[in-house]
């Protein structure tokens, strides 16, 4: 790695005067679990990096505010993992947690990061898109909230400035929906996937009252399947129905291919994972 100046401010503030918004070669840090990849890679040299790690703790914090779980950007992967209000809150993420990547990258890995490095194949997005959630961010000149559906402009891209910082995630209240990820990989359980899956369904009786439905890895990033939900809203849930909602799926996306499989592959997976994720979503216990 080429050398570089590294910043560890005490405050947001302080960090946010450092990161300069006409310079790309410098880039805030949190976990930096893919940013230190990309630098011995050599991909990315940067000439500053400006830790985010001794700023204030409020932004490591998890709670419940206002009928929201909020999640500070800085909180690590495995707070998350075993955080008691997650669970009661959205017990999917916990159950997603446990497979996403492993326990020495979650220890170290933030929730902010994650979400800002764009990644189309991580596995928080889709699911955090089918709850409903939202970032809020910080720039000098400016606040503001972002729903994750909005957070991600292409691959590897987001719509955050480059001096603009996540600071907390907000998941709202989940009522009586139901939620579920599927993933498929290649390898085994905690690997990158080849496909992503999230839903969030409230039934009505046998009928689906509304769904989110998110299709993430095979595609360029996490992307609701609108077509899918449209077909399974106000639908009683059958093979029928569920085939029909796989079928627009498919049609609806474009897929990818990658080493981890070709786009006529992914496409299939995705049909079966639609009828799937939908079930597994409406078989869970309590709010999710």
């Amino acid at each position: 790695m080429t050398p570089f100046e590294l910043a560890e401010p005490r405050t947001l503030a302080e960090a946010l005067a450092l990161i300069d918004a006409d310079d790309p070669s410098v880039r805030p840090i949190a976990g930096g679990t893919a940013l230190m990849l990309m630098m011995k890679a050599a991909v990315f040299r940067p000439t500053r990096l400006v830790s985010l790690r001794r700023i204030e703790r409020k932004f490591s914090a998890i709670g419940e505010a206002n009928g929201e779980l909020r999640i500070g950007a800085m909180a690590t992967l495995s707070a998350l993992e075993r955080s008691a209000a997650v669970r009661r809150a959205a017990p999917v993420l916990t159950e997603t947690l446990r497979i996403l990547s492993n326990v020495r990258v979650r220890n170290v890995a933030t929730v902010g990061g994650n979400l800002a490095h764009g990644d189309p194949h991580m596995d928080l997005p889709p699911v955090l898109i089918a709850l409903g959630a939202s970032v809020a961010t910080a720039s000098p000149k400016r606040e503001r909230v972002i729903a994750v559906e909005d957070l991600f402009a292409g691959y590897y891209e987001t719509v955050l400035e480059r001096n603009e910082l996540i600071t907390e995630l907000r998941i709202p209240a989940q009522g009586k929906r139901r939620a579920a990820y599927l993933k498929v990989t290649a390898g085994s359980a905690d690997d990158w996937p080849a496909l992503g899956v999230a839903a969030s369904v409230e039934a009505d009786g046998k009928a689906i009252k509304s769904i989110r439905l998110v299709a993430s890895a095979a595609t360029e990033k996490a992307t609701r399947l609108k077509a899918a939900e449209s077909t399974l809203t106000g639908a009683a849930i059958d093979d029928a129905a569920l085939a029909r909602a796989g079928d627009a799926a498919v049609g609806e996306v474009e897929i990818l291919s990658d080493v981890r499989g070709s786009a006529a592959y992914k496409r299939e997976l995705l049909r079966v994972h639609v009828r799937r994720v939908v079930r597994k979503a409406l078989a869970t216990n309590g709010a999710s």
